[in-house]
Formats: C-alpha cells, structure tokens, sequence
C-alpha cells in the first residue's frame, strides 16, 4: 500500500493502516514514525496501545469496535492517551474514528509534537497536560529533579521549602511536591499559556493528593525579578529551574522544537543563551537561607561559565551535574 494510496476503514486492517501511517511519518522526517503511528491509533481509537498491538496479531479491519476486557479497564489512562470513559460499542462508528486518526496523522507529519496531539506528556511519575504555548517537558529535565530530590535527602530536613523559577508546565514543582512529603512549592511562570497549562495540571494532582496541590503555589511574575516573592527571600532551601537558555543563534534544527516550543521557554536572551540562567541565579542567592541549593538545567556548553558565574556571585560552592546520557546538563551550587 502506497503512502498516498486511499484507506478506508473496511478496506484495511489496523496492522496495514499503521504501516501506512508510519511510512507517511517516515516521509515527513518523523524520528519514530512506527511508534507515533501507533500511539495516534491508540488514541483516535480510545484504547491502550496493547489493544491495538493485539488486533495488528489479530488481523482485525479498521471498522472492528474495540472491545476492551472490562468497563473498568476503559476508565483508567495509558500510553500517553486517555481512554474513553465509556466502551465505544454499540455505536461505534468507525469512520468518525479512522477521521479523527486522519487527522492526527496529518498534524504529525507537519511535524507538531506528538504529545501536544495526545495532549500529554509523561514527566517521572506524572501524565503533564500539555498544548500549544507550552514547553514539552524533556527527559533530561527528570535527571534536574532527581538532583534535587538527592539533595534535599541528603541533607535531612524535615520539612522543604521550595521555588521552581520558569515553571513551565509544572514539571519540576508538580514533581516534587508529589514525591518529596511534606514539600511547599513556590512555582512562577510569567506566560500566559504556560501558566494556564501548569494550573490545569496542579488541579489534576489537587484530585489525586490533595495535600501536595494545596501546598503547590502558582503564581504569575517574571522570575528574574529581584523584587517578586521578595518576602520569600532568605528563607527558602532549594530553588530549582529549567529557563531557557538556548543561544539566540542556535536555532533548533528539529522542527517540533523549533517551530512550536515557546522562544520565551527556548532562548536564553543573548548570543550564549546565558543573560537568562545568570539573572537566575543572583536571584537564587536572594531567595536561598544559608547553606540552601540552586538546582538549574542549562545547555551542555555552559558548564564551566555557569559554575564560575555563581562562585563569583554568593555562592560557596558550584558544580555541574551529567544527565543520564552522560553530557553536562545542570548546575549545583549551595549557598554559603
């Protein structure tokens, strides 16, 4: 079957309808074009990916009405995309659901991010509703958390006073206020859309553990600001931040990147991409108590000009971090 050969629900399996899709993905320069196929199919069709694994093993058409195990099963999330909450039979229609899969595949292969298309993004132990204004949180940024979450156990506080500065939508501060017990947060945005997605998201934890959204505190402001949450300053134990910090003349080669993450969440103000995530961290002095941390992400070529810049400006001791691929991806610095 050609890329641009007609498919219709009856005249096709799912298993040759993903194939389709994927060499359509394929064409369009899409990295995992299989893998994206199958989650757009999961999700026009309201099931877990396995399901649909299971009618490509299965031979199943297009137009068969998934029949999932139990109601129950239909009610929970999985894969990336949320299940109906009632099973799609009887009334199924086919069609409607093979449009809707048209669809997705079409804003795919313009190269929209594949999770503003589900509307989801995974996070460490998070679903992170997300869309576009926002940025899609990375995994190298679960290495950032992590760092943090170390620090604090090292460290043995019994109670955490926290401030997520570009908070984004929500990733570091939803995640640390749900793994860390007992963690206030302070998280600022200053994007309009950016802070819309983050709300959506502490609402969704407040449902889930009531405690950590009640102590998740959104606020809108620019973070760099000296004076906004001035009546936070020195009393907080860790700030933590992933700020844009690409430089102004590296533009992003990959199109989901560069055509629809947020330039206020990407570049980082200046030609190195350092004017942002050093204003942060003379702002970090301010907020942070004595011995408290900063925890930032940055470029893998800022390192050494970041470790230096915060030894020069109040803090005691600076290191850089690795991600899990081994580059250098974060900045340690404890104040004195």
């Amino acid at each position: 079957m050609a890329a641009g050969e007609a498919v219709t629900p009856a005249s096709v399996s799912v298993s040759q309808a993903v194939h389709w899709a994927s060499r359509i993905l394929e064409e369009a320069g899409v990295e995992t074009p299989v893998n994206d196929a199958l989650l757009l199919m999961a999700h026009a069709y309201g099931v877990d990916l396995s399901d649909i694994r299971k009618f490509m093993v299965m031979g199943e058409s297009l137009s068969t009405s998934p029949e999932p195990e139990s109601p129950a099963a239909v009610s929970t999330e999985i894969s990336g995309a949320p299940r109906q909450t009632e099973p799609p039979y009887p009334g199924f229609d086919s069609h409607l659901v093979f449009q809707s899969f048209r669809e997705s595949l079409k804003r795919r292969a313009n190269r929209e991010p594949l999770q503003y298309i589900l509307g989801q993004a995974p996070f460490r132990f998070l679903d992170l509703q997300v869309g576009p204004g926002v940025f899609i949180p990375r995994p190298e940024t679960e290495a950032v958390v992590q760092a943090a979450i170390d620090w604090l156990d090292e460290h043995g506080l019994s109670s955490h006073r926290i401030v997520d500065l570009c908070a984004g939508s929500g990733a570091i501060g939803l995640s640390l206020v749900t793994e860390v017990r007992g963690a206030e947060v302070w998280a600022v945005e200053q994007s309009d859309e950016a802070y819309s997605w983050a709300a959506k998201n502490r609402e969704s934890v407040l449902k889930e553990d009531i405690a950590a959204g009640y102590n998740y505190h959104l606020v809108k402001g620019d973070a760099t600001s000296t004076t906004f949450l001035n009546e936070l300053d020195g009393t907080i134990d860790l700030v933590v931040s992933n700020p844009p910090y690409v430089p102004e003349n590296q533009i992003p080669e990959q199109a989901e990147v560069r055509d629809y993450d947020p330039d206020l969440s990407l570049y980082g103000g200046s030609v190195d991409g350092l004017r942002i995530p050093q204003k942060l961290v003379v702002r970090a002095a301010s907020l942070l108590r004595a011995g408290g941390a900063l925890v930032m992400e940055h470029d893998i070529s800022q390192g050494k000009a970041l470790v230096d810049f915060a030894l020069n400006h109040g803090f005691a001791s600076a290191s850089t971090g690795m991600d899990l691929t081994g580059r250098p991806r974060y900045l340690l610095a404890e104040l004195g």
